[in-house]
C-alpha cells in the first residue's frame, strides 16, 4: 500500500485502509474501489491523503498507531465536547459535569497510553487517515499523541502522562470561543484580530480549572502552551523557569503539528523543515533537550509515503532509520523523466547524504 494525496488519486484506485470521519465512524471501508464522486466528496471534507492498494508496494504493512476502537473513542470525545462548547457556551460548564467529560478524557488517555506502550516504534501521524472538518479537532488529537509519546521518552510517570495527555487534548478548547471567520481567515490577521485569537489560552484555562475531574496542571497546558523560554510568548510572557514542564513539552508538539498541517492561510511544510524550525528555536523558544527527544520520537517520513527526491526520482518510503528520521529508505518507482522503472530499487538516504527529499505527495 502507499499513502498519496487525494488530489493525485484517480478513480478506479482501491482503498487500502479504512477512512474515518472526525467523530471516529467509518466513512469508506478498506477494499472499496474509489469513484470520482467519492474523491470529490473526500476533497469537500478536507481529506488530504489516503492509502491505496499498489502492486509495487503490496509488501508494505503500515501499522496503526492506535487501535480503531481507541482512535474512534478519542476523536468522538474531542469532537462532542468541543462542539458542545461551541454550540452552547452558556451551558458548557453544566454539560461538562453532567456528561462526566473529565472522566471520559481520562479513560481515553489511559487507553492511548496503554497502546502506545505496546507500540514503541517511531510515531507516524501522517498515516492516520481521518477527516479534518474542523482543524482544531484533528490538531488536538494529533498533539495529544505526540505529547504522550514524547512524555514517555522523557520518562514521565503514568499519572503525569494522563495529566499532560489530557492537557494536550484540551489545550485549544478556548478556540471554540473565537469567531470561526478568524480561524479560517485566508490572509494575515490584523493586530486586533491576533489579540482576540490569543485570548483562547486564558479562556481555555478558566473553563478547565473549574472542573473537578481536571487537574490544575492539565488546565495550565491550555494556559501556557504558547509561552516561550525567552519570554516572547503569551499570555503572560513567562520565561523558561516559570513555564510548567508539561507546557514546554506541549509547545514543541503543538508547533510541529501546526507547521505540518495545511491551513487556510498557508500550505503545510515538509516534516524535516518543521523539525528544522524547532531546532532553530531550541534554547531560545523551546527547551533543546525536549526538541532532541521529539526528533527521536516520530517518523518524519512514514512507511508508505510517496516522495520525490532531489535527483528527480520518485518512490515510496519503505523503512525508516531510527537514528536519522529525515533519512528514510526509499523504493524508487519512477526515474527522473517520470517513467516507471522496470525493476524498482531502494536507496538508503542515510548512506546517500547528497540526496534529499524534495517533495511529499501528501503535501501536493
Amino acid at each position: 500500500m502507499r499513502l498519496i494525496s487525494v488530489n493525485q488519486c484517480q478513480p478506479g484506485e482501491k482503498l487500502a485502509k479504512t477512512i474515518f470521519t472526525s467523530k471516529g465512524t467509518v466513512l469508506i471501508g478498506a477494499g472499496v474501489t474509489l469513484t470520482q464522486k467519492m474523491l470529490d466528496r473526500l476533497k469537500e471534507l478536507n481529506f488530504t491523503s489516503i492509502y491505496i492498494e499498489d502492486k509495487q508496494t503490496d509488501d508494505l504493512v503500515v501499522a496503526d498507531v492506535l487501535s480503531e476502537e481507541t482512535r474512534r473513542e478519542a476523536m468522538a470525545t474531542i469532537t462532542s465536547v468541543f462542539q458542545a462548547f461551541y454550540s452552547e457556551p452558556g451551558r458548557w460548564q453544566q454539560l461538562f459535569v453532567h456528561q462526566d467529560v473529565g472522566k471520559k478524557f481520562r479513560q481515553v488517555m489511559i487507553s492511548v497510553i496503554d497502546e502506545l506502550k505496546q507500540n514503541r516504534s517511531a510515531l507516524n501521524l501522517l498515516g492516520i487517515v481521518c477527516s479534518v472538518d474542523h482543524y482544531i479537532f484533528s490538531h488536538s488529537f494529533h498533539v495529544a499523541l505526540y505529547t504522550t509519546s514524547l512524555g514517555m521518552k522523557l520518562g514521565l510517570s503514568d499519572r503525569e502522562l494522563i495529566e499532560v495527555g489530557m492537557g494536550a487534548m484540551l489545550h485549544d478548547v478556548g478556540m471554540m470561543a473565537i469567531p470561526p471567520d478568524l480561524l479560517l481567515k485566508p490572509g494575515a490577521l490584523t493586530a486586533e484580530e491576533y489579540e482576540l485569537v490569543k485570548k483562547h489560552t486564558e479562556i481555555g484555562f478558566e473553563l478547565l480549572r473549574r472542573q473537578e475531574e481536571i487537574s490544575l496542571l492539565t488546565a495550565h497546558c491550555a494556559y501556557q502552551h504558547h509561552e516561550r523560554c525567552d519570554g516572547s510568548g503569551y499570555p503572560r510572557q513567562l520565561t523558561e523557569e516559570e513555564i510548567h514542564p508539561y507546557a514546554k513539552i506541549l509547545a514543541v508538539c503543538d508547533v510541529f503539528d501546526a507547521l505540518t498541517t495545511n491551513r487556510s492561510y498557508r500550505p503545510a511544510v515538509l516534516p524535516h523543515l518543521a523539525m528544522e524550525v524547532l531546532f532553530a528555536g531550541a534554547d531560545k523558544l523551546f527547551v533543546k533537550e525536549i526538541v532532541e527527544a521529539f526528533h527521536g520520537t516520530i517518523a518524519l517520513y512514514p512507511i508508505g509515503l510517496t516522495v520525490r527526491l532531489t535527483t528527480g526520482e520518485e518512490g515510496v518510503v519503505v523503512d525508516y532509520n531510527r537514528g536519522a528520521p529525515s533519512r528514510p529508505i526509499v523504493r524508487i518507482l519512477k526515474n527522473p523523466a517520470g517513467e516507471t522503472v522496470s525493476a524498482p530499487y531502494e536507496i538508503d538516504l542515510s548512506k546517500h547524504l547528497d540526496v534529499m527529499i524534495a517533495a511529499c505527495d501528501v503535501f501536493v
